[in-house]
């Protein structure tokens, strides 16, 4: 592994721009349980309904029966309530000081990344604590949904409010698929993989590309993935034990870039 780490050193001692691509893994460390669906809670098939997860969480089920997806996000919510960003999220938000671009797309929900100090941060499934009203131009962020009611209304207009996340059967939001591509376009020296499965392709996608590219990846995991026999560099651990062993060893590849 010391040598796993070591390769990741003399890359980073060379690049200029960094991606780093996060999931759930990476919140797991703070203690939001890994799920499906918008960003992780539910490792069964199907809900205390009997419905797949995919299904109370989707885009025609809120707008059939609101309060039986807003019951799930509520859940969600509770799950993460508490909880808060960790060392991996600070060492990534310390990151956009050594390079000359640095962004985090992230799967997460939680608005941990830019609480740690993000500023480049592309939530590509939204933030379950911003809401905004299904009829109206209100928007209002809820840091606790301890005081939110089961099935809230807009205080402006009456009509039902819904959390900035992207549901099942819904398109990502135009102006992050913008902005990611934009990015993108511009190319990355180098693309980082951390806490994540991998299952969607504008996930996967940047990785796939920066391999074909012949630039330096590194997939940051506990487990394995389908990324782990792609990837240039595996490193089997936790995002917070990765993140510190590059930090320890910044002013070493910030010297050596000169």
């Amino acid at each position: 592994m010391d040598q796993a780490i070591e390769r990741v050193i003399t890359h980073l001692s060379s690049a200029r721009s960094v991606l780093f691509i996060t999931g759930a893994g990476v919140s797991a460390e703070s203690g939001v349980p890994t799920y499906r669906g918008i960003g992780g809670l539910y490792d069964g098939k199907t809900t205390d309904e009997g419905l797949p997860i995919e299904v109370a969480l989707s885009g025609s089920t809120f707008r059939r029966r609101p309060e039986l997806t807003w019951h799930h996000i509520h859940q969600i919510e509770r799950a993460c309530r508490g909880a808060t960003f960790n060392r991996a999220h600070e060492i990534l938000a310390r990151f956009e000081e050594c390079f000359e671009r640095c962004w985090v797309l992230t799967q997460n929900v939680d608005g941990f990344h830019r609480a740690a100090g993000s500023k480049n941060v592309i939530d590509i499934h939204g933030d379950i604590h911003e809401l905004r009203c299904t009829r109206c131009s209100f928007t209002e962020r809820v840091v606790d949904y301890s005081n939110l009611e089961p099935c809230p209304n807009c205080p402006r207009c009456g009509a039902l409010l819904r959390p900035e996340v992207v549901l099942f059967e819904e398109m990502l939001p135009s102006t992050k698929v913008m902005r990611l591509q934009q990015e993108l376009a511009m190319g990355f020296d180098m693309v980082f993989s951390i806490g994540t499965s991998s299952l969607f392709p504008y996930i996967d996608g940047p990785v796939l590309e920066a391999v074909a590219r012949k630039r330096p990846t590194v997939e940051i995991n506990p487990g394995r993935t389908d990324l782990s026999d792609v990837v240039e560099v595996k490193l089997q651990m936790g995002a917070v034990t990765a993140c510190e062993a590059l930090w320890a060893a910044r002013d070493r590849w910030m010297t050596q870039r000169g």
